[in-house]
């Protein structure tokens, strides 16, 4: 048998198909790295992010939760949840209150809570520092409070009594609850009402003496 050689043409590449220079690939790379230098340093804004937040305005009053419950009511079609929040609000500058709100979620009791404390505030008259002028007790339902100012030791008391007198910026005062009471809200109430007769003490006008000279 003959055998057959086969031969292969080497086709000469076409302009279309021809491979460009090295030096065009570096001339576009040198253009694409010079746009890209000009990009990066022109990215960024100049002094960075604006701040458009608005500052933090300190409140008036702060405010402490010392008690909150959960009341369930058993109606016709099921059963119906209400939140009771008791609050104690301050300036800690001699100003102090105790609230009670009431609402189907904590959001809103804690806003009534707010409003009735601010209704019933006191203004302390307290001593130059920050001290009560003399011993003070009051009752209310079964709890029972006692203050009196210990100067120098700092305030030591406990339960709803220390955040009625941290709101009010009373220092240097011991405080002793003489009951078995656990209810935070009559305690902060109790405290309250020891404060106010404070307060209608240290307001009471000194009496006049009058002296009655014999006719000559």
């Amino acid at each position: 048998m003959a055998e057959e050689t086969v031969t292969t043409a080497t086709q000469a590449p076409t302009p279309a198909q021809a491979v460009p220079a090295q030096g065009g690939y570096q001339g576009q790379g040198g253009r694409g790295g010079q746009r890209g230098q000009r990009g990066g340093s022109g990215g960024g804004r100049p002094g960075g992010r604006r701040d458009t937040r608005a500052p933090r305005v300190k409140p008036e009053f702060e405010q402490k939760i010392i008690q909150i419950r959960r009341v369930t009511r058993v109606i016709a079609g099921g059963k119906r949840f209400n939140f009771s929040v008791a609050m104690v609000i301050g300036n800690r500058n001699g100003s102090v209150g105790v609230g009670l709100g009431k609402g189907g979620d904590t959001s809103l009791a804690i806003e009534k809570a707010f409003r009735h404390a601010k209704k019933h505030m006191l203004k302390l008259a307290l001593t130059e520092t920050k001290s009560l002028p003399h011993e003070v007790s009051a009752k209310y339902a079964s709890a029972r409070v006692h203050l009196k100012p210990s100067p120098g030791r700092g305030l030591i008391a406990g339960s709803a009594v220390r955040d009625v007198l941290n709101l009010a910026g009373v220092v240097d005062v011991n405080a002793k609850i003489v009951s078995s009471s656990k209810n935070k809200l009559n305690i902060a109430r109790g405290a309250m009402a020891a404060l106010a007769t404070l307060k209608a003490r240290t307001l009471r006008a000194p009496k006049e003496k009058i002296t009655i000279e014999a006719a000559a």
